[in-house]
């Protein structure tokens, strides 16, 4: 249970059963099935803020079974995982014909006259308390719950009915403060991400560096020049490799000659950005690196079965590198025969490896000193012509904004967006020379920089006002938020009127009615 400590005079220490109706029942037989009433599903309840949407509705008949009963001013709190933990917890507004029905999963609290429904739901929804009823929860991983009888039994501070008000009215007031101040860092840090994405766009768009570019004209290599020399490099590559083959007496097969480069269609130009003189949008195939397998998914899930792990070898390289941007991280590996087998599926230095499904487009760079290994069926790698294209350069392009708008995803029959190789094979690359490619990536890394300082201090900031939030409940339940007035009669009469009313009330435990007048649809 939750410690309360020393409280100020006047104020007294209760379970909560003493000073609400917990999950109070109703009479159902007096309400019509075509009665319409308010619905709140778990979602229309925010996490933390205590806003709950309650225009749904619904007829009485379907939802008299199933559903959890409340009315306005009962305090919902959400009992299961991770809902509860996440402060799911809102007090109940006006109802549509005063009735509302919700998930199973809410616990209500509906509080004795004199108890502010209010001052409960702060008390229950602070942090402080929903950390002792996590560790406090029954049931299986993952559908955990606060229980009845442990709510039920929970302690709660009591002041004076007027201190109580008080207090809310305090909170509320802080809170308001809080919540401008809070919309302010927020609305800082979206316009923090809007400048990041027209950073990037600019950046690949050749405008981030157009000064640059204009003092170093005549040293640089245009796109044109740059395609032209990566033509040159594939015949001599070939025509290396058709001595080869002379001087072995050509045994084998007798090499093939290079395909042509596709250039983009002007239809596909049209829709892509005009890129400055001596720029040019290319296909992968004109910026990776020569080879059979300079591109190449990973291995079918069949040829990599966990049967062929072993505790030390060569390493197997899968989302999680990736996603956490750290080659090094993992411990799955294969033997030297099966990497032999998968040689196809290998990775070497520089390589880009992009993952492919969940947490899609993501890019890792392996260094030069990555240790050997394969990629798994979830990532695509690509070896770049380094002599063409920087992989830093290719990782911030993959990750812009600005390229994901170019891609559409796929469904496969699941819940996770889908990309493929041949999506990645038919995207357009901006290609510039190596130089101004690596101008771009040093006036990124200073300007990005600067950005993420920024976004830290903001979100420091939101952390301090969320533990300033937390200050005040504290305060608030410790009778120090505000001054307590002399005079108002002490909660020891509140409770002793509670219990007398209820002694004397004809609607023992938990069964109670939501409303005095007849219920009919309006």
């Amino acid at each position: 249970m939750m410690e309360l400590g020393e409280l100020p005079a006047g104020w007294e220490k209760a379970e909560l059963s003493e000073i609400c109706l917990v999950n109070p029942t109703i009479d159902k037989s007096a309400i019509a099935d075509d009665l319409v009433v308010s619905f709140v599903p778990m979602p229309a309840v925010e996490a933390e803020s205590g806003v709950i949407d309650v225009s749904a509705t619904r007829k009485f008949g379907e939802v008299k079974k199933g559903y959890t009963p409340f009315r306005e001013g009962d305090v919902l709190f959400a009992k299961i995982t991770p809902c509860m933990e996440n402060g799911k917890m809102a007090v109940v507004p006006a109802l549509h014909n005063g009735l509302g029905f919700g998930s199973t999963e809410f616990h209500v609290l509906r509080a004795h006259p004199g108890i502010s429904p209010q001052f409960v739901y702060y008390f229950v929804s602070s942090r402080a308390f929903r950390h002792v009823a996590e560790h406090n929860m029954s049931g299986a991983v993952g559908q955990r719950r606060v229980t009845t009888p442990y709510l039920s039994a929970c302690k709660i501070p009591v002041p004076p009915t007027a201190e109580q008000h008080r207090i809310v009215a305090k909170i509320e007031e802080l809170f308001s403060e809080l919540d401008q101040g809070v919309a302010s860092l927020k609305t800082a840090r979206e316009q923090l991400k809007v400048y990041r994405q027209s950073l990037l766009k600019n950046a690949f768009e050749g405008k981030l560096t157009a000064a640059w570019r204009a003092a170093h004209r005549d040293q640089l290599e245009s796109a044109a020049a740059l395609q032209q020399r990566i033509n040159r490099e594939r015949e001599a590559r070939h025509q290396q490799q058709l001595a080869d083959w002379q001087t072995a007496g050509q045994s084998g097969p007798k090499p093939k000659p290079p395909k042509p480069l596709p250039p983009l269609t002007v239809e596909e130009l049209a829709v892509l950005p005009v890129l400055p003189e001596g720029w040019g949008w290319v296909r992968l195939e004109t910026i990776q690196a020569f080879g059979k397998h300079a591109v190449k998914a990973g291995p079918f899930g069949s040829a990599l079965k966990k049967e062929f792990y072993v505790s030390d070898g060569f390493k197997i390289y899968g989302q999680e590198q990736v996603i956490r941007g750290d080659h090094a991280y993992g411990d799955y590996f294969i033997s030297e025969s099966k990497y032999a087998d998968l040689s196809s599926c290998a990775v070497r230095p520089f390589d880009v490896l992009i993952s492919l499904v969940g947490t899609i487009g993501k890019v890792l760079v392996l260094p030069e000193l990555a240790r050997p290994g394969i990629i798994n069926p979830r990532l695509v790698k690509i070896s770049l012509n380094l002599a063409a294209y920087e992989p830093a350069f290719f990782k911030a392009y993959f990750e812009s904004g600005f390229l994901r708008s170019l891609y559409a995803t796929e469904s496969q029959g699941t819940t996770m967006d889908i990309l493929n190789l041949g999506m990645i094979q038919g995207l357009p690359y901006p290609l510039c020379s190596l130089d101004e490619q690596r101008e771009i990536l040093s006036v990124l890394d200073a300007k990005l920089s600067e950005a993420d300082q920024l976004d830290q201090t903001l979100a420091t900031a939101l952390q301090q006002a969320d533990a300033l939030r937390q200050s005040i409940l504290k305060k608030a339940f410790h009778g120090q938020l505000v001054k307590q007035a002399k005079n108002e009669e002490p909660a020891t009469a509140l409770l002793e009127r509670i219990r007398a009313e209820r002694s004397a009330s004809p609607a023992k435990g938990r069964q109670a009615k939501l409303v005095s007048k007849p219920l009919t649809n309006c």
